[in-house]
């Protein structure tokens, strides 16, 4: 579907190419019965390999499009944000995944009609991105128990069933490992259930590891949670959901610009944006300020 008219903003939808061609096509109904046509020029494409929203994302904004829309989930948000950092050109979100945290940060909604006609109305502001060992991220990158599950969600059927099969497969079966936590003024040696670095608050399905972190703030929210007892897991689980985790004894929440995690086992799995990611040696993160455009609703 492509319109190419006079004095309008250029805006493609980038489908998640595990959505299929019916995903596809209601993306490309809705549109046509809910975007504002008179305001915006629509593309609707969809991917055909991994990697390739980054590519397509790359190419648009070299066009000079208005915004690039990610119609996924965090994975596919990630590859499209990844081709438009640094542009002029905005990242819009139509949920379309198992966990949509981001989308959740940015109080979009995550049923495809609304997000879509929350386009119209929406403006373009300045938010940070993240690095790690210099592949970016938007929302969370993280080591430990979140890793492992990331690692097992990646091999199911995905949805919220998947998800929590794969909680209750590696709960009972994960050990804690050591991690050496340096940066300015931080010099930490901890057994952690899991290391998080947050540039956003959540983890999908409304799991806010690091409830109090924005991404416009400058800061990286490393939430470090240490080895606990499993008795105590229920409470843990229901204070991500209610965001007071960092109220947890067992909850440490520090802020850097940068940082480097040693780990342990130095192959150990590591989830970029909710992907699980092969990453061998130390990590390296830090933060990009006002390195991304994305659309939001209008505020005023």
């Amino acid at each position: 579907m492509q319109h190419k008219l006079l004095n309008m903003k250029n805006i493609a939808f980038i489908v998640n190419p595990k959505a299929g061609i019916k995903t596809k096509n209601r993306v490309v109904k809705l549109v046509k019965e809910l975007l504002d046509l008179q305001q915006f020029s629509p593309t609707v494409v969809a991917t055909e390999y991994p990697g390739h929203a980054t590519q397509l994302a790359q190419q648009f904004a070299l066009e000079g499009y208005y915004a690039v829309i990610a119609v996924g989930g965090d994975g596919t948000v990630n590859e499209v944000a990844s081709g438009i950092v640094g542009t002029d050109t905005a990242l819009g979100i139509v949920p379309n995944g198992s966990g949509n945290g981001f989308a959740r940060h940015l109080d979009i909604s995550t049923r495809m009609n609304r997000a879509i006609e929350m386009l119209n109305t929406s403006e373009s502001i300045n938010v940070d991105y993240c690095k790690v060992n210099d592949i970016p991220y938007f929302s969370i990158c993280g080591v430990g128990f979140d890793a492992i599950v990331a690692q097992d969600f990646a091999q199911t059927s995905r949805g919220l069933k998947g998800y929590i099969q794969s909680i209750f497969k590696d709960i009972f079966q994960y050990k804690p490992e050591t991690y050496h936590i340096t940066g300015q003024d931080i010099d930490i040696t901890t057994k952690a259930f899991l290391v998080n670095f947050a540039n956003a608050s959540q983890w999908g399905y409304e799991a806010h590891i690091a409830p109090k972190a924005s991404i416009q703030d400058g800061w990286i929210d490393v939430a470090i949670v240490s080895e606990f007892p499993l008795v105590k897991a229920p409470g843990l689980a229901w204070q991500l959901f209610t965001k007071n985790i960092d109220e947890n004894l067992y909850v440490n929440t520090i802020h850097a610009k940068e940082i480097t995690i040693h780990r342990e086992n130095n192959a150990s799995p590591v989830h970029i944006d909710g992907t699980p990611t092969k990453i061998d040696g130390d990590l390296h993160i830090k933060i990009i300020e006002d390195g991304l455009k994305v659309l939001v609703k209008k505020r005023f």
